[in-house]
């Protein structure tokens, strides 16, 4: 019988924000839902393995983040908070996507050499759809590394289009001509939690993480999928520093 104690939570989209993160123009409106201003100092490690430790979150993917304007969070930044994590963290890759070339050898250094577990695209960073021709190759590269790529489903915080996180057509496109590649889909996918479900069940590789969300803002129909064949399907994120560990629980 398993018990409490015996489980362990994993938070699988998180970040360790850099100050270039925290305070982009970009998230104004997320800092006005949190009731911030502007990020005064760097957020110390201290305070993102304290958030997990008050919860009782045992691991946390913690995200670079890599857009047109390039690194918020870069892989370099994140490998050293994970090497002082004391083993609480893992990393998750970003890239370029402008350069398929390097970009690939990016993630397979990531992953081969400093032991990230996943690749993180953001596609309203780059205002491309899932199925763009960039990120391709890196889909390839995943399947032959053996590490999911986690994509950002759903509307965006952030004022940027969110047309780039629907599930249909795009992720259902992507999982169709990449079987095997596991897709995580972060932050529910409302308003299309319908379709994001559906896709889901329709593809075993297809999964959703609950990131940005607290639970009492589940829309229904994830409850309900949660409760029946999606128990298996839906991962836990908070999408941290936006949501504290405890609240989030």
């Amino acid at each position: 019988m398993t018990t409490e104690q015996d489980r362990e939570i994993i938070d699988v989209w998180m970040q360790h924000p850099t100050m270039a993160h925290a305070n982009h123009p970009m998230f104004a409106s997320l800092r006005k839902w949190m009731g911030l201003d502007k990020i005064e100092q760097p957020v110390p490690l201290e305070m993102t393995l304290g958030s997990m430790k008050a919860a009782g979150v045992s691991k946390g993917l913690i995200s670079a983040w890599y857009g047109p304007d390039g690194a918020l969070i870069s892989n370099e930044f994140v490998q050293e908070a994970v090497e002082a994590s004391d083993g609480m963290l893992a990393g998750v890759a970003g890239v370029d996507v402008r350069n398929p070339v390097q970009a690939v050898q990016t993630l397979r250094s990531c992953v081969q050499e400093h032991n990230f577990v996943a690749l993180r695209i953001v596609q309203w960073l780059w205002e491309y759809p899932p199925t763009h021709r960039l990120f391709y190759p890196l889909y390839a590269a995943c399947v032959d590394l053996g590490v999911p790529v986690c994509l950002q489903v759903g509307h965006t915080g952030p004022l940027k289009p969110s047309e780039t996180g629907r599930p249909i057509p795009y992720v259902d496109q992507v999982a169709l001509d990449f079987p095997d590649l596991k897709i995580v889909c972060g932050h529910i996918g409302y308003p299309w939690t319908q379709e994001m479900i559906a896709v889901a069940t329709k593809h075993e590789n297809v999964y959703i993480d609950t990131s940005a969300y607290t639970a009492k803002r589940y829309p229904p129909e994830l409850v309900q999928y949660l409760k029946t064949n999606g128990k298996h399907k839906v991962m836990f994120g908070t999408n941290f520093p936006m949501i504290l560990h405890q609240k989030c629980l």
